[in-house]
């Protein structure tokens, strides 16, 4: 048993509920930082006292925080202490609306788990994952033999949602050299098993791999509409938060395993994902900075940015029954603007404001970070980067590590994975991890 490691900040101020109208930062003491586990030796830290003050944050009035005022914006100048600071706020406000909705914690358990004989989608059986077995993977003799598999649970938080099934891969060896690792995270409706090509690829070149099934996915589904029913009754209920922020949790809980195993490095984690892996993906880089390289897959997108320009169709209609009992429970004809948001600020508090990737993104910096979109992306527009873009480019500048920051949009592809995608994913964490 594993207890609970002291990097996060305490769960002493929770947002509140839904009927909160107008909010305004508090100061945060204990601002989240690296993890600090003395037989566990990072071979650095990184710094974010170099991101620019840019973070201009302004509340609307049904959004969710920490304190209750006058209805009021984060400006530059209330900040304080400078940058960084009102980076280590964000992110440990982000921390704090996360705890808001959480269970009871408990210590992180590991659990033994067997191999899923029959993995489970909630739609129909996907095509051939072909863009996943396009991965660059090493020919080796004798492969399935060398090949180490190991499956288990890690208990996150009180309650069947708080067991998180993880997969692993990798490559059998006789010497304790510690290895770089991938996090790898699904789209929605699969599950951890239907990573397994890139999971295999990299492992053959030497990394750990791992996949985990997100909320209500996989093995944490018991039926072809346990994922809908979840992000309803987060509607009705606003007591969980199956869309992102969940999963976002469990990634930091998997990120507190992973430094503690003896055969991983733990200044060398990536994580990666697919659509709504790739947004899982951003979030976990953004709340956890033990994340060192991050290569979101069609899944960055400015949530207000589409709001505000009539572009929120494509993303709303991938998970339209939440969006559906929404507008039922409004009075509404048809699904609206208002509808969008009044879905978003229940669901997942500050998604479409506060926490969107204009002020996300670029605190990942100077990790890096490859954003990688299809140009003609409906649910991730890619105009709605411009501001999340220029930002970053900003902040990686001004770390004096420009080269850590690329924005790569396929021309002519839509919300699709695509094998080039794949490669520039793969010649991103070789560069990077491999050293």
């Amino acid at each position: 048993m594993l207890s609970i490691l002291p990097h996060l900040p305490p769960p002493s101020r929770l947002w509140p509920s839904s009927s909160t109208v107008a909010t305004r930062w508090a100061r945060v003491s204990t601002p989240h930082t690296l993890l600090r586990v003395p037989h566990v030796r990072a071979r650095h830290r990184h710094n974010h006292s170099c991101i620019p003050n840019f973070y201009k944050l302004s509340y609307p009035q049904e959004a969710h925080c920490a304190v209750t005022t006058k209805t009021a914006s984060l400006t530059d100048g209330d900040m304080g202490k400078g940058e960084a600071e009102g980076v280590a706020e964000l992110r440990a406000e982000f921390i704090r609306m996360l705890r808001s909705r959480r269970s009871a914690e408990v210590p992180l358990t590991v659990v033994a788990a067997g191999p899923v004989k029959d993995p489970f989608f909630q739609d129909e059986p996907p095509r051939s994952p072909e863009a996943m077995e396009s991965c660059p993977k090493e020919n080796i003799e004798n492969f399935n033999e060398l090949l180490k598999e190991e499956n288990l649970y890690l208990i996150t938080e009180e309650g069947e949602q708080g067991r998180l099934p993880v997969l692993i891969l990798s490559m059998k060896q006789s010497s304790n050299q510690r290895r770089p690792a991938i996090v790898f995270l699904h789209s929605t409706n699969k599950c951890k098993e239907w990573l397994r090509p890139l999971l295999e690829a990299y492992a053959s070149r030497g990394y750990i791999t791992i996949a985990v099934d997100s909320r209500y996915h996989g093995e944490r589904a018991s039926s072809k509409t346990t994922y809908r029913d979840a992000l309803v009754s987060s509607w009705k209920n606003g007591d969980t938060m199956p869309f992102l922020f969940d999963t976002a949790w469990d990634l930091i809980k998997l990120a507190d395993y992973l430094v503690l195993r003896e055969d991983i490095d733990p200044s060398r984690i990536g994580i990666t994902g697919e659509s709504l892996g790739g947004m899982h993906a951003w979030f976990a880089a953004f709340a956890d900075t033990r994340y060192a390289v991050v290569v979101p897959i069609i899944g960055v997108q400015g949530f207000r940015w589409a709001i505000d320009n009539n572009m929120w169709q494509g993303r709303v209609n991938s998970i339209k029954a939440v969006f559906e009992a929404a507008r039922l429970d409004l009075r509404k004809s048809e699904i609206d603007k208002e509808v969008v948001e009044k879905v978003w600020d229940r669901i997942a508090p500050g998604l479409a404001s506060y926490f969107d990737s204009p002020n996300t993104i670029a605190p990942i910096a100077p990790r890096p970070l490859l954003i990688i979109n299809g140009e003609d992306d409906p649910r991730c527009p890619i105009a709605g980067l411009d501001i999340p873009k220029s930002r970053a480019q900003k902040a990686y500048e001004d770390a004096r590590c420009p080269e850590n920051f690329k924005l790569f949009a396929q021309p002519g592809i839509g919300h699709q994975m695509t094998s080039v995608m794949v490669k520039e994913a793969c010649d991103w964490f070789d560069r990077f991890l491999k050293r």
